[in-house]
């Protein structure tokens, strides 16, 4: 009996573990050290455990993805040698942040995290990558975006010392794209929502703007105002002002503290290190964390680690080797001399801000798109008559959208966010939108079959149908049609945020992969190869334990 015991024991042993590689086959298994979470509490960070404040001593910490026009970019903390190579230097420079503006989320960063982890360090990651993000010019908040973002939260969310996400990096870059702030600030209401509806623990979500005069007052209160279920938990701005041995005063670094000294929420320079003048001695940094500027500011993250063609490089860096540069030696002297003021989170008081007002200057109203929703888009998608066809390329389909839309009405699929409308189907993936299109315009031209053509571009589906489940969907979304997502607006307050300056990174391009996410909804996605695994790890499970209790 004691050895049928032991079988079953060791049977059962080995199940869970296979269960335990398949349950995190797309998620990270968070870090091993004991290490506090960071929260904020009205302008400020703090340590979780003890109330003492938290200043970031960043640096971004990723080799250039502004020039990717494609999902290929290095994922820094997916490489545990270079983790380990760096993390000396990284120490030498006092670092408790580091910014990652992409990560993979298809492999593991447990060694990296941990190892920072163990010393104390922190993680600001961008949900953007490359290829995949909101497009300040043609600007959406779709199925693509939401599943990419979820799934950066989905891969990190385990790690204690992952501070917080950023939605976006200088989306909004002027007066003339300010309406594309309304998509960024949909995809924080919603990466929000996700992290609360996952169980999750609280994890921060935030923006990183550039530091443009027309555009700076208006963009803060935008994204700190509003509901705590919408507003941005933290703010970073990319400032290049402090140009070589500059003042508080000349800089404009005092005219900034003044225009954001009633800012509602946490606010950092997610990027600084003006590189005018060679070398950098970031006379600065004293000033950033001294009494001037600490009720205000929350510290800074230095651009940039690594030395590429755009000059902002502490060290270069050639296989194993690490080399300092001159702008390490006068970054690691200047840290290591600051001690600013530390204030208690009990004595910290939250407070509101109300949204900036439209104006020529800024558009973007404070109804948001809605969350995309996939069941929606699925069920649109099988309930289709006339389809764009399969051997259509996505680059024509500019043309067919010009050829239908000017035939019938397309709000159904447009988005007006200065308006603050968003048709129903907005967020649904282009093949899907467009077929929407064709078919609308083919129900309008009674059903006819040449209807259905436009020069072969589209073709009748036999197999269309809206199962008993999908009716109460599309009627929903029928009801909402043109109608707006979520309003960002909210009790009154005080303004809170303002040269334009030339940044070391650059917001990248929207996507043009595939994807697809179900709103507040995870489904791992599982492979062949991962089928196998457990059904075998079931059938072993199964027939031993029939085995032993013969």
């Amino acid at each position: 009996m004691n050895f049928k015991l032991l079988q079953l024991v060791f049977l059962t042993s080995i199940f869970m573990s296979f269960y335990s590689k398949f349950a995190h086959a797309n998620s990270d298994e968070g870090t091993d050290e004991d290490i506090p979470s960071i929260e904020v509490v009205g302008n400020k960070f703090f340590y979780k455990n003890n109330g003492t404040q938290f200043y970031m001593k960043g640096i971004a910490y990723q080799q250039d993805t502004a020039n990717s026009s494609d999902s290929s970019f290095i994922d820094p903390l997916a490489d545990a040698d270079a983790c380990k190579r760096d993390l000396p230097y990284l120490l030498e420079l006092s670092t408790n942040v580091l910014r990652v503006y992409a990560v993979n989320t298809s492999v593991d960063h447990h060694e990296c995290l941990d190892l920072f982890a163990s010393h104390g360090i922190y993680i600001i990651a961008d949900l953007s990558e490359p290829s995949t993000s909101i497009n300040r010019d043609s600007p959406s908040w779709d199925l693509e975006l939401y599943k990419r973002y979820t799934d950066v939260v989905d891969a990190l969310n385990n790690y204690t010392n992952v501070l917080g996400f950023f939605a976006g990096n200088e989306v909004t870059n002027n007066a003339t794209n300010s309406d594309s702030a309304a998509f960024v600030k949909a995809a924080v209401r919603d990466v929000k929502a996700y992290i609360k509806d996952q169980g999750y623990r609280d994890i921060p979500v935030g923006y990183s703007t550039n530091d443009d005069s027309d555009t700076r007052v208006a963009i803060a209160d935008y994204f700190a105002c509003g509901d705590d279920d919408v507003k941005a938990d933290f703010y970073g701005i990319n400032m290049y002002e402090w140009c070589g041995n500059s003042t508080f005063e000349k800089s404009g670094y005092e005219a900034r503290t003044e225009e954001f000294k009633n800012l509602s929420i946490p606010l950092f320079f997610s990027e600084y290190g003006c590189n005018e003048v060679k070398p950098r001695e970031f006379t600065d940094v004293g000033t950033i964390y001294s009494d001037k500027m600490t009720d205000v500011w929350s510290g800074g993250i230095v651009y940039m680690y690594f030395q590429e063609d755009n000059d902002y490089g502490l060290v270069k860096v050639s296989g194993d080797s690490v080399k300092t540069l001159d702008d390490f030696n006068y970054l690691s002297k200047e840290l290591a001399n600051i001690s600013p003021t530390s204030a208690k989170s009990s004595d910290v008081s939250a407070t509101t801000i109300s949204c900036p007002s439209q104006a020529a200057s800024w558009k973007a109203s404070t109804d948001l798109p809605p969350t995309p929703e996939e069941s929606v888009c699925e069920c649109l998608s099988d309930s289709l008559s006339c389809v764009v066809s399969d051997d259509v390329a996505k680059k024509e389909y500019g043309d067919l959208y010009g050829s239908v839309c000017g035939e019938i009405d397309c709000s159904g699929i447009q988005a007006n966010a200065s308006k603050g409308e968003y048709g129903t189907y907005s967020y649904c993936d282009d093949k899907t939108k467009l077929s929407f299109l064709l078919n609308e315009y083919y129900q309008q031209n009674g059903k006819k079959e040449s209807a259905c053509s436009f020069d072969g571009s589209a073709s009748l589906n036999s197999g269309a149908s809206t199962a008993s489940s999908c009716s109460s969907v599309l009627s929903a979304a029928s009801n909402s049609q043109s109608v707006s997502g979520s309003s960002g607006s909210g009790s009154s307050g005080s303004s809170g945020s303002g040269s334009s300056s030339s940044g070391g990174s650059s917001s990248s391009s929207s996507s043009s992969s595939s994807g697809s996410s179900s709103g507040h909804i995870v489904r791992p996605s599982v492979d062949s190869a991962q089928l196998f695994f457990m059904t075998t790890a079931l059938t072993f499970f199964f027939g031993g334990l029939g085995f032993v209790m013969l």
